[in-house]
Protein backbone atom coordinates (compact mmCIF):
# COMPACT_ATOMS: atom_id res chain seq x y z
CA UNK A 1 0.00 0.00 0.00
CA UNK A 2 1.10 3.84 -0.67
CA UNK A 3 1.02 6.14 1.59
CA UNK A 4 1.15 10.20 -0.61
CA UNK A 5 2.55 12.38 1.30
CA UNK A 6 2.48 16.32 -0.17
CA UNK A 7 4.37 19.32 1.51
CA UNK A 8 4.73 21.61 -2.24
CA UNK A 9 2.54 24.88 -1.46
CA UNK A 10 -0.10 25.67 -3.67
CA UNK A 11 -0.55 21.55 -4.74
CA UNK A 12 -3.78 20.22 -5.79
CA UNK A 13 -4.46 17.02 -4.79
CA UNK A 14 -7.49 15.05 -7.06
CA UNK A 15 -8.40 11.92 -9.02
CA UNK A 16 -9.17 11.07 -12.03
CA UNK A 17 -9.57 8.21 -13.75
CA UNK A 18 -9.57 5.71 -11.15
CA UNK A 19 -6.04 6.91 -10.05
CA UNK A 20 -5.07 10.03 -7.43
CA UNK A 21 -3.08 12.83 -9.15
CA UNK A 22 -1.23 15.85 -7.39
CA UNK A 23 -1.07 18.66 -9.78
CA UNK A 24 2.21 21.40 -8.71
CA UNK A 25 2.38 24.73 -9.51
CA UNK A 26 5.30 24.49 -11.86
CA UNK A 27 3.15 22.16 -14.00
CA UNK A 28 4.68 18.67 -12.95
CA UNK A 29 1.99 15.87 -12.47
CA UNK A 30 2.35 12.59 -10.37
CA UNK A 31 0.09 10.17 -9.67
CA UNK A 32 -1.06 6.91 -7.99
CA UNK A 33 -3.13 4.07 -8.53
CA UNK A 34 -6.48 4.50 -6.39
CA UNK A 35 -6.38 0.76 -5.41
CA UNK A 36 -3.06 0.89 -3.87
CA UNK A 37 -3.25 4.42 -1.75
CA UNK A 38 -3.89 4.27 1.92
CA UNK A 39 -2.96 7.39 3.86
CA UNK A 40 -2.59 11.62 2.65
CA UNK A 41 -0.67 13.43 4.20
CA UNK A 42 -0.51 17.11 3.63
CA UNK A 43 1.48 19.77 4.71
CA UNK A 44 0.25 23.59 4.87
CA UNK A 45 -1.44 24.87 1.65
CA UNK A 46 -2.47 22.53 0.02
CA UNK A 47 -5.99 21.97 -2.17
CA UNK A 48 -7.94 18.74 -2.48
CA UNK A 49 -10.82 18.46 -4.57
CA UNK A 50 -14.24 17.36 -3.25
CA UNK A 51 -14.27 14.36 -5.73
CA UNK A 52 -10.94 13.51 -4.03
CA UNK A 53 -12.14 13.67 -0.86
CA UNK A 54 -15.59 11.51 -1.53
CA UNK A 55 -13.79 8.58 -3.30
CA UNK A 56 -11.31 8.59 0.34
CA UNK A 57 -14.49 8.38 2.50
CA UNK A 58 -15.67 5.79 0.06
CA UNK A 59 -12.34 3.64 -0.07
CA UNK A 60 -11.30 4.35 3.81
CA UNK A 61 -8.38 6.59 2.96
CA UNK A 62 -7.46 9.14 5.81
CA UNK A 63 -6.16 12.40 5.16
CA UNK A 64 -4.37 13.59 7.95
CA UNK A 65 -3.69 17.53 7.93
CA UNK A 66 -0.28 19.86 9.16
CA UNK A 67 0.92 22.84 9.45
CA UNK A 68 3.67 23.38 7.27
CA UNK A 69 5.97 22.92 10.18
CA UNK A 70 4.29 19.41 10.55
CA UNK A 71 1.85 20.23 13.62
CA UNK A 72 -1.14 18.38 13.41
CA UNK A 73 -4.39 19.97 12.18
CA UNK A 74 -6.96 16.85 12.21
CA UNK A 75 -7.95 14.27 9.87
CA UNK A 76 -10.66 13.60 7.47
CA UNK A 77 -11.69 9.80 8.01
CA UNK A 78 -14.31 7.54 6.70
CA UNK A 79 -16.83 5.75 9.78
CA UNK A 80 -16.62 2.07 7.91
CA UNK A 81 -14.60 0.51 10.85
CA UNK A 82 -16.62 1.32 13.59
CA UNK A 83 -16.78 -1.35 15.95
CA UNK A 84 -18.85 -0.45 18.94
CA UNK A 85 -18.34 -3.60 21.44
CA UNK A 86 -14.71 -3.87 20.54
CA UNK A 87 -14.68 -0.41 21.81
CA UNK A 88 -16.92 -1.05 24.84
CA UNK A 89 -14.40 -3.84 26.08
CA UNK A 90 -11.48 -1.27 25.36
CA UNK A 91 -13.32 1.47 27.60
CA UNK A 92 -13.63 -1.09 30.48
CA UNK A 93 -10.19 -1.96 30.40
CA UNK A 94 -9.02 1.46 31.21
CA UNK A 95 -10.44 0.92 34.58
CA UNK A 96 -8.76 -2.22 34.92
CA UNK A 97 -5.67 -1.63 37.26
CA UNK A 98 -4.69 -4.60 36.83
CA UNK A 99 -4.84 -5.08 33.14
CA UNK A 100 -3.14 -1.50 33.28
CA UNK A 101 0.04 -1.84 34.85
CA UNK A 102 0.62 -5.02 33.01
CA UNK A 103 0.40 -3.71 29.83
CA UNK A 104 2.46 -0.61 30.21
CA UNK A 105 5.27 -2.75 32.31
CA UNK A 106 5.37 -4.53 28.98
CA UNK A 107 5.35 -1.33 26.79
CA UNK A 108 7.86 0.57 28.97
CA UNK A 109 10.61 -2.39 29.44
CA UNK A 110 10.82 -2.89 25.98
CA UNK A 111 11.15 1.27 25.03
CA UNK A 112 13.80 0.83 27.81
CA UNK A 113 15.66 -1.95 25.59
CA UNK A 114 15.02 -0.35 22.65
CA UNK A 115 16.54 2.89 23.42
CA UNK A 116 19.59 1.10 25.00
CA UNK A 117 20.22 -0.58 21.69
CA UNK A 118 20.24 2.68 20.14
CA UNK A 119 22.72 4.21 22.75
CA UNK A 120 24.85 1.10 21.94
CA UNK A 121 24.59 1.14 18.11
CA UNK A 122 25.99 5.01 17.92
CA UNK A 123 28.21 4.95 20.83
CA UNK A 124 30.21 2.14 19.12
CA UNK A 125 30.75 4.04 16.20
CA UNK A 126 31.82 6.86 18.07
CA UNK A 127 33.69 4.59 20.95
CA UNK A 128 32.00 6.40 23.25
CA UNK A 129 31.92 5.28 27.07
CA UNK A 130 27.94 4.80 27.65
CA UNK A 131 28.31 1.67 30.16
CA UNK A 132 27.08 3.82 33.10
CA UNK A 133 24.29 5.24 31.58
CA UNK A 134 23.38 1.97 30.21
CA UNK A 135 23.58 0.30 33.52
CA UNK A 136 21.25 3.38 35.23
CA UNK A 137 18.62 2.28 32.49
CA UNK A 138 18.54 -1.15 33.03
CA UNK A 139 18.05 -0.43 36.70
CA UNK A 140 14.53 1.11 35.71
CA UNK A 141 13.48 -1.84 33.67
CA UNK A 142 14.39 -4.63 36.26
CA UNK A 143 12.24 -2.06 39.04
CA UNK A 144 9.41 -2.53 36.80
CA UNK A 145 8.39 -5.67 38.23
CA UNK A 146 8.27 -4.99 41.38
CA UNK A 147 6.06 -1.50 40.17
CA UNK A 148 2.04 -1.64 41.84
CA UNK A 149 0.75 1.40 39.97
CA UNK A 150 0.92 3.39 36.71
CA UNK A 151 2.68 5.99 38.26
CA UNK A 152 5.56 3.74 39.77
CA UNK A 153 5.89 2.75 36.05
CA UNK A 154 5.93 5.91 34.45
CA UNK A 155 8.13 7.14 37.08
CA UNK A 156 10.91 4.30 36.03
CA UNK A 157 9.97 5.44 32.48
CA UNK A 158 10.69 9.05 32.58
CA UNK A 159 14.17 8.56 35.03
CA UNK A 160 15.15 6.71 31.89
CA UNK A 161 14.31 8.73 29.40
CA UNK A 162 16.30 11.98 30.74
CA UNK A 163 19.48 9.31 31.03
CA UNK A 164 18.61 8.24 27.46
CA UNK A 165 18.59 12.11 26.03
CA UNK A 166 21.35 12.68 28.15
CA UNK A 167 23.00 10.17 26.55
CA UNK A 168 22.01 11.06 23.03
CA UNK A 169 23.14 14.31 23.73
CA UNK A 170 26.48 13.21 23.36
CA UNK A 171 26.35 10.69 20.87
CA UNK A 172 25.33 13.44 18.07
CA UNK A 173 27.69 15.41 15.89
CA UNK A 174 28.67 18.44 18.19
CA UNK A 175 26.95 21.09 15.57
CA UNK A 176 23.48 19.74 16.91
CA UNK A 177 24.09 19.28 20.24
CA UNK A 178 21.40 19.03 22.60
CA UNK A 179 21.14 18.70 26.41
CA UNK A 180 17.83 16.80 26.50
CA UNK A 181 14.30 16.46 25.31
CA UNK A 182 12.56 19.98 24.66
CA UNK A 183 9.26 20.44 22.19
CA UNK A 184 6.10 22.94 22.09
CA UNK A 185 8.35 24.60 20.02
CA UNK A 186 11.60 22.89 19.61
CA UNK A 187 14.27 24.32 20.47
CA UNK A 188 17.17 22.75 18.38
CA UNK A 189 17.72 20.76 15.24
CA UNK A 190 17.53 17.15 16.54
CA UNK A 191 14.54 18.16 18.78
CA UNK A 192 12.73 19.23 15.41
CA UNK A 193 12.98 16.28 14.01
CA UNK A 194 12.02 13.99 16.28
CA UNK A 195 9.12 16.07 17.37
CA UNK A 196 7.89 16.27 13.54
CA UNK A 197 8.64 12.39 12.71
CA UNK A 198 6.42 11.50 16.82
CA UNK A 199 3.51 13.40 15.16
CA UNK A 200 3.42 11.51 11.77
CA UNK A 201 4.14 7.98 14.22
CA UNK A 202 1.19 8.94 16.21
CA UNK A 203 -1.33 9.94 13.67
CA UNK A 204 -0.19 6.97 11.61
CA UNK A 205 -1.00 4.64 14.43
CA UNK A 206 -3.71 6.71 14.85
CA UNK A 207 -5.79 5.72 11.55
CA UNK A 208 -4.87 2.31 12.29
CA UNK A 209 -6.49 1.67 15.23
CA UNK A 210 -9.53 3.05 14.05
CA UNK A 211 -9.23 0.74 10.61
CA UNK A 212 -9.33 -2.54 13.64
CA UNK A 213 -12.81 -0.56 15.37
CA UNK A 214 -10.49 0.91 17.92
CA UNK A 215 -11.19 3.95 19.66
CA UNK A 216 -7.76 5.94 19.64
CA UNK A 217 -8.65 8.41 22.81
CA UNK A 218 -9.17 5.14 25.45
CA UNK A 219 -5.51 5.17 26.49
CA UNK A 220 -4.30 2.11 28.87
CA UNK A 221 -1.24 3.95 30.19
CA UNK A 222 -1.15 7.60 30.21
CA UNK A 223 -3.40 9.53 31.55
CA UNK A 224 -6.37 11.15 29.67
CA UNK A 225 -5.84 13.87 27.81
CA UNK A 226 -8.19 16.53 26.08
CA UNK A 227 -8.14 16.37 22.15
CA UNK A 228 -5.18 13.71 22.64
CA UNK A 229 -5.07 9.82 21.23
CA UNK A 230 -3.90 8.63 24.22
CA UNK A 231 -3.79 4.85 22.74
CA UNK A 232 -1.77 5.60 20.31
CA UNK A 233 0.46 7.31 22.45
CA UNK A 234 0.68 4.36 24.46
CA UNK A 235 1.33 1.67 21.40
CA UNK A 236 4.05 4.68 19.79
CA UNK A 237 6.21 3.99 22.88
CA UNK A 238 7.95 1.04 22.12
CA UNK A 239 8.48 2.62 17.87
CA UNK A 240 9.89 6.06 19.26
CA UNK A 241 13.94 5.17 19.52
CA UNK A 242 13.41 1.92 17.08
CA UNK A 243 12.14 4.37 14.16
CA UNK A 244 12.10 7.94 14.75
CA UNK A 245 15.29 8.78 17.24
CA UNK A 246 17.29 6.52 15.01
CA UNK A 247 16.84 8.39 11.77
CA UNK A 248 17.26 11.71 13.03
CA UNK A 249 20.71 10.42 14.53
CA UNK A 250 21.63 8.90 11.18
CA UNK A 251 20.44 11.84 8.85
CA UNK A 252 22.47 14.23 11.26
CA UNK A 253 25.62 12.29 12.31
CA UNK A 254 25.74 11.03 8.68
CA UNK A 255 25.45 14.91 7.42
CA UNK A 256 22.69 14.40 5.48
CA UNK A 257 20.89 17.53 7.04
CA UNK A 258 23.32 20.56 7.72
CA UNK A 259 22.73 23.73 9.85
CA UNK A 260 21.38 25.81 7.09
CA UNK A 261 18.53 22.71 6.87
CA UNK A 262 17.54 24.12 9.51
CA UNK A 263 16.02 28.21 10.90
CA UNK A 264 14.73 30.11 13.72
CA UNK A 265 10.77 30.86 13.27
CA UNK A 266 9.75 34.33 13.68
CA UNK A 267 6.04 34.26 13.74
CA UNK A 268 6.17 30.91 15.55
CA UNK A 269 8.89 30.62 17.99
CA UNK A 270 11.50 27.42 17.79
CA UNK A 271 13.71 25.24 15.14
CA UNK A 272 11.91 24.09 12.14
CA UNK A 273 13.01 22.61 8.79
CA UNK A 274 13.54 24.12 5.50
CA UNK A 275 11.24 23.06 2.86
CA UNK A 276 13.66 20.86 0.33
CA UNK A 277 15.24 19.50 4.11
CA UNK A 278 11.21 18.49 4.96
CA UNK A 279 10.89 16.72 2.26
CA UNK A 280 14.44 14.57 2.54
CA UNK A 281 13.41 14.20 5.86
CA UNK A 282 9.98 13.16 5.09
CA UNK A 283 11.25 10.79 2.77
CA UNK A 284 13.62 9.22 4.59
CA UNK A 285 10.99 8.32 7.32
CA UNK A 286 8.65 6.68 4.73
CA UNK A 287 11.98 4.51 3.33
CA UNK A 288 12.21 3.65 6.96
CA UNK A 289 8.69 2.14 7.62
CA UNK A 290 8.86 0.28 4.35
CA UNK A 291 12.19 -1.21 5.49
CA UNK A 292 11.90 -4.92 6.45
CA UNK A 293 13.33 -6.86 9.71
CA UNK A 294 12.79 -10.21 11.87
CA UNK A 295 11.62 -7.75 15.14
CA UNK A 296 8.73 -9.82 15.39
CA UNK A 297 9.11 -13.29 17.51
CA UNK A 298 5.88 -13.95 16.95
CA UNK A 299 6.19 -14.13 13.08
CA UNK A 300 9.11 -16.23 11.26
CA UNK A 301 9.66 -13.68 8.19
CA UNK A 302 10.30 -9.96 7.54
CA UNK A 303 7.88 -7.58 7.64
CA UNK A 304 8.39 -3.92 6.88
CA UNK A 305 7.93 -1.48 9.96
CA UNK A 306 4.51 -0.30 8.72
CA UNK A 307 3.53 -3.91 8.37
CA UNK A 308 4.81 -4.61 11.81
CA UNK A 309 2.61 -1.49 13.76
CA UNK A 310 -0.37 -3.31 11.74
CA UNK A 311 0.52 -6.99 13.84
CA UNK A 312 1.37 -5.14 16.92
CA UNK A 313 -2.29 -3.36 16.90
CA UNK A 314 -3.90 -6.67 16.44
CA UNK A 315 -1.84 -8.38 18.94
CA UNK A 316 -3.25 -5.67 21.07
CA UNK A 317 -6.80 -6.45 19.90
CA UNK A 318 -6.13 -10.21 21.03
CA UNK A 319 -4.93 -8.80 24.70
CA UNK A 320 -8.11 -6.88 25.07
CA UNK A 321 -10.65 -9.04 24.38
CA UNK A 322 -8.66 -12.13 25.91
CA UNK A 323 -7.89 -9.65 29.17
CA UNK A 324 -4.58 -10.60 29.33
CA UNK A 325 -2.06 -8.45 29.04
CA UNK A 326 0.70 -11.12 28.39
CA UNK A 327 -1.07 -12.10 24.86
CA UNK A 328 1.46 -8.11 23.54
CA UNK A 329 4.55 -8.95 22.58
CA UNK A 330 6.75 -5.42 21.95
CA UNK A 331 8.75 -4.94 19.49
CA UNK A 332 12.65 -5.17 21.03
CA UNK A 333 15.65 -4.83 18.29
CA UNK A 334 18.50 -6.09 18.77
Amino acid sequence: MSYLYVCEQGATIGITENRFQVKYKDGMVKSIPAETLEVIEVFGKVQITTQCMTECLKRGVNIIFYSTNGAYFGRLISTNHVNVQRQRVQARLTEDAQFRVGFSKRIVNAKIRNQIVVLRRYARNQESDIQRAVIEMQNMYKKLEAAQGIEQVMGYEGTAAKIYFRELGRLIDPEFAFTGRNRRPPRDPFNSLISLGYSIILNELYGKLEAKGLNPYFGIMHSDREKHPTLASDLMEEWRAVLIDSTALSMLNGHELLREDFYYGTDQPGVFLAKDAFKKYVQKLETKFRTESRYLTYVDYSVSFRRAMDLQINQFVRAIEGHDPAQYTPVMIR
